[in-house]
């Protein structure tokens, strides 16, 4: 990569232009970001995921800039207008939008009033005007000279000096500014976004949820948005730039640049920059709710697993009934069933037999209980059913598992069952192992986002699936039972290598060892170095097969055992004896202390999942519906979504408690996301309920 950019991106990042330049190296290599991170420290200097993962975006982004710039520069040459000062001052930008204003002149345009006025033969004294060389315009006929102002303006329009003046004032002191369309003010619908009939503030200061939520409302018909400056500051920086280094203008030419000046900002410039930093500030307020959705996609996903427990999971429901399936250890359906213990049919007694039944016969081990419509209800008649001493029952979310059920993995599962069959298995499944099910469901489905049908949908497919990656890859998956939906997202692998393997398997049985892989269909070496790392195989003859202990140190592994005195079994089941261990007789030029002390962190570690341990968790027995709420009662609850504003607590009913970023804490609160996260367990005190607009406020202030 071009050092400019090298040195940008390290700047930007604060990072050492070397460690940049060798994660690039590793990219162009067809290294992953899980694995350059996990296995390449001393290349990378130790960089984490998410600093390898940044230098990525900004490595992809550059490598378009570079298409961009050479596209640009071969069309401004065929024109016979490239000179070598134009030529560098394309080459060493690292700005789009700067390039773009570079471009602007040459780009091949439609017809414009300036080309129509060219066409007249007006240019000569349009440039006189501009280089204030004339003395006496007013002797030229007013034709000519409207013809002369319009090349002017738009000379002013494309302007790189002026445009980036103008930029700057709008993105430092513009304001956004939105106001209800007209006969939208009774509107039902409209009243939603009626905080933004009448609304204003600084667009740098602007919050991304409320500048979101007045380009949804836009969009919608319900509000008109603009970006406004005072036009007296903006023709004064239009005015600097472009008497800058003139000679003193004469009066006669002063006034027709000053009336094309107002009408290129009026009619080109205002339009133009407007759209501009209002689409920047679009941008910014994506790239903020995309984070956050990352963020509480990366908590959802890395959730503590129940393990490998026969389950009974109910999707609960009052007139359909319940549907009930059971599962093996191992997630397969067993046995599926509806149960109607609630109104209209009250069935109690018999649904009470049948749950008894299905976990005699099925010797089930945890009860999982979708948390929507009617879930409360169910887990309530759960409780009262007499269920052997051990088996635990807990709430499920349900996002997105009805997306599931339609989706062509579902299909594909369970070819012969109807969809409220499939939403039970992927409710208990979530409790089994939260990963490996909710990989198979697009993440904007999740129900953990904001506004994640407004922002840029391939910025966020890039980072949701980066997020997925990143998850996946950090647990490291059983190669032996992963689906191929989970395989897809192991570093290096993807799509067609995750069919591959799980039809080797259908075929020849479970992989005996990691270095079967490249027995695999298509799977070459380079694949194989990628993923290894991040592949259990449990039951292996080499215990080094069933950790984060990547097949390249397999052989420094035995040497250390060896040294030891002590087989690679008791190396790894042994602390005192790799206590003992003196790491620094091991380091070598492409084996550092880095990952000298993650070799035996992951040995210390075999076989535990890092994502800790599941609790039940029990919601309050005064609250049964909104209408038993009341201010001042301190409940417990579980936080269900992160966003910009606050965070939303599921608190045992129907309607989901709001905390907003104000009663986050006792002292201000910047980021809701750095004080709570998706799945964290609390209390919260009521702050306020609103009955018929649904709504109940929470609080953490003054609780510890």
């Amino acid at each position: 990569m071009n050092k400019l950019y090298t040195d940008h991106i390290a700047g930007q990042l604060e990072v050492a232009a070397w460690q940049v330049e060798h994660c690039v190296e590793l990219f162009e290599e067809g290294a992953t970001v899980p694995f350059i991170s996990r296995y390449r420290k001393e290349r990378t200097g130790a960089l984490d995921e998410l600093q390898v993962a940044a230098i990525r975006h900004y490595w992809l982004r550059f490598t378009d800039l570079e298409k961009r710039k050479a596209a640009i520069l071969a069309s401004i040459e065929e024109q016979g207008k490239l000179t070598e000062a134009l030529r560098a001052a394309i080459e060493n930008e690292v700005d789009a939008r700067t390039l773009e204003d570079l471009y602007l002149p040459y780009r091949p345009k439609r017809k414009t009033r300036a080309s129509v006025a060219r066409e007249k033969g007006f240019e000569p004294l349009a440039l006189k005007l501009w280089n204030m060389e004339l003395d006496h315009p007013e002797r030229e006929s007013e034709e000519a000279l409207a013809g002369a102002r319009d090349i002017i303006a738009e000379m002013m329009s494309e302007s790189q000096p002026v445009r980036a003046g103008l930029r700057d004032l709008y993105q430092r002191w513009g304001t956004v500014t939105s106001h209800v369309a007209r006969g939208k003010e009774e509107d039902a619908e409209a009243q939603n976004y009626r905080n933004y009939f009448d609304f204003s503030q600084r667009i740098d200061r602007i919050p991304s949820h409320r500048l979101l939520a007045m380009l949804r409302a836009r969009s919608q018909d319900i509000v008109t948005v603009k970006v406004e400056v005072n036009p007296a500051h903006a023709l004064e920086r239009i005015a600097r730039k472009v008497y800058e280094k003139k000679r003193r203008p004469s009066a006669g030419c002063r006034a027709q640049v000053e009336t094309a000046m107002e009408d290129a900002y009026k009619r080109l410039l205002h339009p133009s920059i407007e759209n501009e930093v209002l689409a920047a500030a679009k941008e910014k307020a994506d790239v903020e709710a995309i984070r956050v959705f990352g963020e509480n996609l990366r908590e959802l996903l890395l959730a503590p697993p129940v393990g490998q427990k026969r389950t009974l999971a109910i999707d609960p429901g009052f007139r359909t009934g319940c549907k009930v399936v059971c599962l093996d250890a191992q997630g397969a359906l067993l046995h599926n069933d509806t149960i109607y213990p609630h109104p209209p049919v009250n069935e109690k007694i018999a649904a009470m037999r049948k749950i008894s039944a299905m976990v005699e016969a099925y010797r089930i081990e945890v009860i999982a209980i979708g948390n929507g419509t009617a879930g409360r209800e169910t887990e309530a008649f759960i409780k009262k059913v007499a269920l052997p001493e051990g088996v635990r029952v807990y709430s499920v979310s349900e996002d997105g598992a009805s997306v599931y059920s339609a989706s062509d993995a579902a299909r594909e599962e369970f070819p012969d069952y109807d969809v409220t069959v499939r939403g039970a298995v992927s409710i208990g499944r979530r409790l089994m192992d939260p990963l490996a099910e909710l990989v198979k469901i697009d993440p904007k489905s999740i129900g953990v986002g904001q506004y994640q049908h407004d922002v840029d949908q391939g910025l966020l497919k890039d980072r949701l699936d980066e997020t997925v990656e990143l998850c996946v890859n950090s647990v490291g998956i059983n190669l032996n039972t992963a689906s191929s939906w989970l395989l897809r997202y192991v570093s290096g692998i993807g799509p067609v290598l995750a069919r591959n393997i799980v039809d080797y398997r259908t075929e020849n049985g479970p992989f005996a060892a990691r270095a079967d892989l490249l027995r695999v269909q298509r799977l070459g070496a380079k694949a194989f170095e990628q993923c290894a790392g991040f592949l259990r195989i449990p039951d292996a003859a080499n215990p080094l097969d069933n950790t984060a202990v990547h097949p390249e140190r397999y052989a420094l592994v035995e040497r250390m055992a060896s040294d030891a005195g002590v087989p690679v079994e008791t190396f790894i089941a042994d602390a005192s004896v790799r206590e003992r261990t003196d790491l620094r007789r091991y380091v070598s030029d492409d084996a550092g202390m880095p990952t000298l002390t993650d070799i035996m962190a992951e040995l210390a570690r075999r076989g535990r999942d890092p994502r800790g341990a599941i609790h039940v968790f029990e919601f309050s027995q005064e609250i049964h519906s909104i209408e038993d709420v009341r201010v001042g009662m301190i409940l417990p609850g579980v936080v269900t979504n992160v966003t910009a504003f606050g965070a939303f607590v599921d608190i045992g009913i129907h309607e989901h408690g709001l905390i907003h970023v104000s009663q986050m804490a006792d002292g201000y609160v910047s980021d809701p996301s750095r004080v709570l996260k998706v799945h964290q367990q609390l209390e919260a005190r009521v702050v306020s309920v609103d009955l018929d607009r649904k709504r109940i406020g929470l609080s953490l202030k003054g609780l510890k």
